[in-house]
């Protein structure tokens, strides 16, 4: 189950030293009244828009948890050095007594720094009930927690639906202007930091970088046949309210996890490359469940650029993923293993004694560093899921028959049914 929560007016309890203070002093009008003489202020706290108040006051929550952890749990102490997003805190548990205990031990070590948690959220019903009326989230502290469903929130710019526990979207078409300046905003609109949608958005990215190709002007209007293509994208953007990705990685009942291994996908294509990663879990019981982690996907360089270099682009994206993930993850991971349905790539990884040009040497001595020779797989074209992220997709395609959010079968799988290896050398 998840917990979120937000720390009030967080800047504002972090004084600034008096030394400081000079750095933000302003100018008032007592009253309003611009008929007087101005006063001088000096801001005595942290401030909204000041480039050093996240820090500060980061350093402020840090240090209250580095000072009273001999008062409180490990976990507690460390929900508050590695779940915190400056105000924002978020947090996955896997009991109703483990959360609430949570909840009360971070509300009790804050307190102790001035720093209030507010606006909580958790999607267990009962979790929630054990939290006051006005410490909850703005969305849930009128409900009926036995019978009303639970809101949508905004959890980091994603939008969360409590009630399903899923991560869902819901893009709004607002009717910008047909030029790259248009294009561009509408793209970029859309914010999606693990790639849910990334086969989606990558046609609207190629269509950005043919209008580079043509050089035209930030407002100039578009060629008439590319603008009916944007405009198709832009419909098919609907459908998409019907897509949600579970957020927890496992079923609820699937119980405890007894091994835990990443694997990768990277692909190439003329127009993009990129790479997509599962997380393949299996429990006491042998039971297998793969989810969807994150994905990359990037259009080809306006430069041209071979597909076998691309390839080898794309082996770049899934080591560095790898590597970024088995941080990030805080899991007892088993060794990753990474698919490619290149040949040339395999090959290039597997050779230690040709001198390569520097494009292939530089990516090939990347992937050698982050990764070993026997880590690397060959998966056919056709169950290779990074293939979405190298072509793009069409929404209503995405939606209908996709593996990029669920993996391909063989992942759920023994390893003995997984696709055989191939002599790399």
């Amino acid at each position: 189950m998840a917990l979120m929560t937000d720390i009030k007016g967080m800047f504002h309890q972090v004084r600034v030293a008096e030394e400081h203070a000079n750095y933000l002093r302003f100018l008032w009008w007592p009253n309003g009244d611009l008929t007087k003489d101005l006063a001088e202020h000096r801001m005595l706290v942290h401030i909204f828009g000041a480039v050093s108040s996240p820090s500060c006051a980061t350093y402020a929550l840090l240090k209250t948890a580095e000072d009273n952890a001999h008062l409180y749990p490990e976990e507690a102490i460390s929900t508050i050095r590695k779940n915190f997003y400056v105000d924002d805190a978020l947090k996955s548990v896997h009991s109703v007594e483990q959360a609430t205990s949570l909840y009360q031990q971070l509300t009790e070590v804050c307190a102790k720094g001035g720093f209030k948690l507010n606006k909580w959220i958790c999607s267990d019903r009962s979790v929630l009930s054990e939290i006051p009326e006005a410490d909850r989230a703005s969305g849930v502290k009128t409900l009926d927690l036995s019978r009303d469903q639970l809101p949508m929130e905004r959890a980091l710019g994603v939008q969360w639906d409590v009630e399903q526990d899923s991560f869902t979207f819901s893009i709004l078409n607002k009717h910008k202007p047909l030029t790259r300046r248009g294009i561009l905003s509408s793209v970029s609109s859309i914010y999606d930091p693990l790639g849910f949608l990334s086969p989606v958005i990558l046609p609207a990215k190629q269509i950005l970088q043919q209008l580079c190709k043509l050089k035209l002007a930030w407002d100039e209007a578009i060629p008439p046949e590319m603008a009916q293509t944007w405009q198709r994208w832009v419909d098919d953007l609907i459908l998409l309210h019907s897509f949600s990705v579970r957020r927890c990685f496992t079923p609820s009942e699937f119980g405890n996890v007894e091994m835990a291994q990443l694997h990768h996908f990277c692909d190439a294509s003329e127009v993009g490359f990129g790479a997509v990663s599962y997380l393949r879990l299996t429990n006491s019981e042998k039971e297998v469940c793969v989810a969807f982690v994150i994905g990359k996907a990037r259009v080809a360089p306006l430069k041209h650029v071979t597909i076998p270099r691309l390839e080898l682009a794309a082996a770049v994206v899934a080591v560095r993923l790898d590597k970024m993930l088995s941080k990030q993850l805080e899991l007892n991971l088993s060794e990753s293993v990474f698919w490619s349905d290149s040949m040339t790539v395999l090959k290039y990884i597997a050779n230690t004694t040709t001198r390569f040009k520097t494009y292939v040497a530089n990516r090939v001595s990347i992937i050698s560093s982050l990764s070993n020779v026997g880590q690397w797989r060959h998966v056919g074209s056709k169950m290779n899921p990074a293939d979405a992220a190298s072509r793009g997709m069409k929404v209503g395609a995405f939606l209908k028959s996709s593996t990029w959010i669920t993996g391909p079968d063989f992942l759920g799988k023994t390893e003995r049914e997984w696709p055989a290896s191939v002599d790399k050398a």
